[in-house]
């Protein structure tokens, strides 16, 4: 499992983001790969003169050929050195964040590329994106759980949820289920002083969006008393948020009829089915009823999924964020606020900037930025790796030009 079967050469000039600190080989970038083992092996990778850059593993099936796990030459790849990258994520976590639900692997981020790995009280949720890493997974996952362990956390149960179209890319098949005994999926958390419950084998991604945990509860001191209109609630999160805060009323909106059936769910486990209500309704088509209708709001908060996932199809995204800003700030009462975010890290925070602004002028409306925010820490965005630096989230005080 941990022999270095071949090296990879780069082309005169080439891993320039490898060089920077980023972690990835693109296809293009390699002149030469020299000596045998199989796609997912350990490879050592050379500058063009011979130059050492480090370790990784390789995947011909990938255009992201090599994925890097450690820019030290001598670094020898075993049982141990993922025991050192797992205890390192395990007390950056303890030191920057609640861990009664976290993630506690976040890939590339944590220098094992590839891996996801979400807390969920007792529950832990895998995600395996790059070959190489579902060959460690196994070791890297036992490894958490010991060290877990040392802090008197017994894991009960694990599931992996490997079932993204990506691992395509990667020549992989999807899958997902039990990486334990079975155990009963649908896991109760608490969040912020809200209770949720979360599916792991059928809600989105791992089950839960953990990443907005602080920028839900930096939008709690906004909502008390007010009138709120929380768009994309997927199963309420912003929502109850606004609820537990002493919000006046809630109306959340989703499009699937899974999401808001486990929203109105969690609403009544936190007694706030009198304060929210739920619809399940295309945001795009709601949001020019409720205008005309007149209705306004002293908080409105914008979480879409991303619009883009390739930078190709930024163009087009553009244009939904614009739309949807533009939306969301004619429903803004005077001297309300919009929250509002991006979730894609193809959306850059001045691409997103830039959309909000020419939302704003197209509706007459001032901004007042109260705060910009990002992903909670325990996803740390790596310097010079871009895809780990995606979600960023605005919070504005909006008012009429006059």
């Amino acid at each position: 499992m941990y022999e270095i079967g071949r090296t990879v050469v780069l082309k005169k000039g080439e891993g320039r983001t490898l060089k920077s600190g980023g972690l990835w080989v693109y296809d293009n970038e390699i002149a030469s790969v020299i000596g045998s083992g199989a796609n997912g092996c350990l490879v050592r990778v050379n500058d063009f003169d011979g130059y050492p850059m480090g370790i990784g593993f390789i995947n011909d099936n990938s255009k992201i050929r090599v994925r890097m796990l450690s820019r030290n030459r001598n670094a020898e790849v075993n049982e141990e050195f993922l025991r050192m990258r797992v205890r390192a994520a395990w007390e950056y976590r303890k030191k920057v964040t609640d861990t009664s639900s976290c993630r506690l692997i976040f890939g590339e981020a944590d220098w094992l590329p590839g891996l996801t790995v979400d807390k969920y009280e007792d529950v832990l949720v895998a995600e395996s994106l790059a070959l190489g890493m579902d060959r460690l997974k196994d070791v890297v996952l036992r490894l958490l759980c010991e060290e877990l362990k040392k802090d008197g956390i017994t894991i009960r149960g694990m599931y992996e949820r490997s079932d993204a179209k990506v691992r395509e890319l990667e020549g992989m098949e999807r899958v997902k289920g039990f990486l334990t005994e079975p155990f009963d999926t649908k896991v109760k958390i608490v969040e912020n002083g809200v209770q949720y419950y979360v599916d792991v084998a059928e809600g989105q991604k791992t089950g839960f969006f953990l990443d907005q945990k602080y920028n839900r509860l930096a939008m709690q001191k906004l909502c008390k008393g007010a009138k709120v209109l929380d768009c994309f609630t997927h199963t309420g999160s912003f929502a109850l948020n606004a609820g537990i805060a002493g919000a006046a009323s809630v109306l959340a909106v989703d499009a699937s009829e899974t999401a808001i059936a486990q929203a109105r769910e969690n609403a009544a486990l936190n007694g706030l089915q009198d304060t929210v209500s739920f619809r399940v309704a295309d945001v795009f088509e709601v949001l020019p009823e409720l205008e005309e209708a007149g209705e306004r709001y002293d908080v409105v908060i914008l979480d879409p999924p991303a619009f883009t996932k390739s930078r190709e199809a930024t163009k087009n995204a553009i244009k939904g964020y614009r739309e949807i800003n533009i939306r969301g700030l004619k429903l803004v009462r005077d001297g309300g606020f919009l929250a509002t975010c991006s979730c894609s890290h193809f959306m850059t925070q001045e691409l997103l900037r830039e959309t909000i602004a020419q939302a704003a002028q197209s509706t007459h409306k001032r901004l007042r930025q109260v705060e910009f925010r990002t992903q909670a820490p325990d996803h740390p965005i790596l310097w010079n790796s871009d895809e780990s630096y995606y979600l960023k989230f605005f919070i504005f005080q909006v008012t009429e030009e006059k």
